[in-house]
C-alpha cells in the first residue's frame, strides 16, 4: 500500500540573534519553538516573532533543518 505524504510536517524554530554568555560564545540561537507548518501553503521557511527567554524581547525565530 502507497503512503501519502503529509501537508502538515513538524519545524523547529531557532532565535536568530541571540548568543548565550558561555565559554565558547557560539553564535547559534538557544531559543528554539517547536510547531507545524502546511508544506502547500508555505513552501518557504517559515519565519515567526517569538519571545526569546534568553534576550528577554521578541526576537525572529526562522526555520532549522532537523
Amino acid at each position: 500500500m502507497a503512503t501519502k505524504k503529509d501537508a502538515r510536517v513538524m519545524v523547529i524554530l531557532e532565535c536568530t540573534s541571540c548568543i548565550r554568555n558561555s565559554v565558547k560564545k557560539v553564535p547559534t540561537g538557544i531559543s528554539k519553538y517547536i510547531t507545524q507548518k502546511n508544506r502547500h501553503n508555505t513552501p518557504n521557511q517559515l519565519e515567526l516573532k517569538k519571545f526569546c527567554p534568553y534576550c528577554y524581547k521578541h526576537m525572529i525565530h526562522g526555520e532549522i533543518k532537523k
